[in-house]
């Protein structure tokens, strides 16, 4: 029996450091250079457990609250979890790993969470600091290898640096715009003393800059002088939670909304003037909203999601940018104005500016009733058909269609979908209807697949009170189903969704297109229903079309995790590219 009076180390010290930071979870798989690690988050469990409540909350100590540890099954999975939480909360978790393997296997996640713009911090053990001059058992360069994917990260080389290192690590992961960040811990400093006075630094609170007024007025100037403008709502709305205001404005001037694939929900999907999504390709019928537009508004808007050759191509576009940082560089995206520093206020002083005069001079209501301003009606109408056309087709195996319309059915707004990346994608953001902020996770910066089932389980422990799906195709699903068992052992009741087509859907899709056939695209699945139960975990396969929406609130009520297989119809997919245009351009 190890004693529990061990000397202080500067592994508990980074224990403190992460609960002054009020960090909720910290995302791993225990390996042998995080054993101190770990160590030092069972101590300050036993601490917390045992009622030494005011140790724990000692101000000097800098140790704000429990800090909760979840091991997962791989750490990818351990990654994309604190991936999905940042996003849903804008704060940090931690992704930890051992050295090698287990430090390259959290690279996918680190590198979406560097795309998708979500804060998070990842920790990996390593040798000893003497070992790291020559060749070693497992020993590769993490830190160079972290680099092109994190904001910024660093070697903790000395005990008395940890403070200093972990703040840092917390206070760029989690400022504009957010990302990973990384620290290394050699397993030799990890086990060293640490000063029993060495305390965190406490965290502060840096606030966004506004606009000028100049700014404010000439941005004004130029909505009120268009006649057609559209507003394009990117990921930064809903990462500064400015939805509100955004739902404000377009209200106010009675202006159209777009949303990207990660902006679903910045403004509800029900409103006349939700345009839904754009970010497939070259003809879809959002894009037409875009020919016509006299002046883009982008708000939030993140060139790595949907660049914007696809909707200003010869770059002649006016654009008023408002985010929390300036532009950047691209010859289809220069702006005439650049609204740089808190979306939120900024949103609202431009409301209020531009109220007085209108939009074209034409106030809302004005604008509201004449039907010469309204050309985006027909657009948002087509999308609709799209999604009617196959409500309560019958036909089998289930249309995408059809299998979006019975989730939405059998969601409450507020409940979430985490989608993974694939053919699926491409549905869930084009007409599945987001009625809330943060209510339709999608990777669309990175686009990792195999990101939707820890994502979920991310999203419920955020969120308990609320309904929570992975909505994903078999192969993303098999890439991380390992994480079910995770699911399962710590009682995330999420729901999995898997749409089985037997085959990398979007390649197919795309082979079909631009090759007039298919290659390496096809594999075999196990029976899901089964693998489910093999876990211990629910299974359901609906028996025909109109048993899947039955089906689905059955999986929904289940206690605790279950998942869903749906035989799914891809040959909407080449339809719809008939429908649409060329499929070249989707990304």
């Amino acid at each position: 029996m190890v004693s529990d009076t061990r000397p202080r180390t500067a592994a508990d010290l980074l224990v403190d450091c992460l609960r002054a930071e009020d960090c909720e979870y910290v995302f791993s798989v225990p390996g042998e250079e995080t054993m101190d690690v770990l160590e030092a988050l069972a101590r300050q469990s036993d601490e917390t457990g045992s009622g030494a409540r005011e140790a724990a909350d000692d101000p000097r100590s800098g140790r704000a609250h429990h800090v909760h540890h979840v091991t997962t099954r791989h750490e990818q999975g351990a990654a994309f979890m604190a991936d999905v939480y940042g996003r849903l909360t804008g704060r940090p978790a931690v992704a930890m790993a051992t050295l090698g393997p287990g430090a390259t296997n959290l690279l996918t996640g680190v590198a979406d969470a560097y795309l998708d713009r979500a804060p998070m911090v990842a920790i990996t053990g390593q040798a000893g600091s003497d070992k790291l001059h020559k060749e070693a058992h497992q020993v590769v360069d993490i830190v160079e290898m972290f680099r092109p994917v994190t904001k910024w990260n660093a070697r903790v080389e000395r005990v008395e640096a940890i403070p200093e290192i972990v703040r840092k690590a917390f206070r760029v992961a989690s400022l504009e715009k957010p990302g990973p960040t990384h620290v290394e811990l050699p397993e030799n400093v990890a086990a060293m003393a640490a000063p029993a006075d060495l305390a965190p630094i406490r965290p502060g609170r840096p606030s966004l800059p506004e606009p000028t007024d100049e700014a404010i007025e000439a941005a004004a100037a130029l909505l009120a002088a268009s006649n057609r403008p559209l507003v394009l709502a990117g990921n930064g709305v809903l990462r500064r939670r400015a939805s509100s205001a955004l739902r404000d404005l377009a209200r106010g001037l009675h202006v159209p909304v777009a949303a990207t694939f990660m902006g679903k929900g910045a403004i509800d999907d029900r409103s006349h003037l939700s345009l839904m999504a754009v970010g497939l390709q070259a003809r879809d019928h959002v894009l037409t909203g875009f020919d016509r537009a006299d002046l883009v508004v982008c708000v939030g808007y993140d060139l790595v999601e949907y660049a914007p050759t696809h909707w200003n191509p010869d770059g002649t576009k006016p654009i008023i940018h408002i985010d929390t940082t300036p532009a950047e560089v691209d010859a289809a995206y220069q702006p005439a104005i650049e609204l740089v520093g808190d979306i939120d206020g900024t949103l609202r002083r431009l409301l209020a500016a531009v109220l007085p005069r209108g939009v074209g001079g034409r106030d809302a209501t004005e604008r509201h009733e004449s039907r010469e301003v309204l050309v985006n009606a027909d657009l948002r109408t087509a999308l609709l058909q799209d999604l009617a056309v196959c409500v309560s087709d019958s036909g089998w195996p289930i249309k995408p269609q059809r299998a979006i319309y019975e989730l939405r059915r059998a969601l409450a707004p507020d409940d979430i979908v985490v989608s993974d990346v694939g053919a699926h994608k491409i549905w869930v953001a084009r007409l599945y209807q987001a009625y809330e902020p943060n209510t339709v996770i999608i990777s669309n910066g990175f686009a990792a697949m195999g990101i939707s089932l820890p994502g979920a389980i991310a999203a419920k422990l955020v969120a308990p009170d609320r309904k929570v799906v992975a909505l994903c195709g078999d192969g993303g699903f098999l890439m991380n189903s390992q994480e079910l068992e995770t699911a399962k052992r710590i009682g995330a009741n999420v729901v999995v969704v898997i749409w089985r087509d037997d085959g990398y859907g979007l390649i197919d899709w795309k082979q079909r297109n631009e090759f007039g056939r298919l290659f390496a695209v096809e594999f075999g699945n196990p029976d899901f229903v089964a693998y489910a139960r093999s876990f211990g975990i629910a299974g359901f396969r609906p028996a025909s079309a109109d048993d899947l929406y039955p089906t689905l609130m059955r999986a929904l009520e289940t206690e605790g995790p279950a998942v869903v297989e749906i035989p799914i119809d891809y040959r909407e997919n080449v339809r719809l590219t008939e429908r649409l245009g060329a499929l070249a351009g989707l990304e």
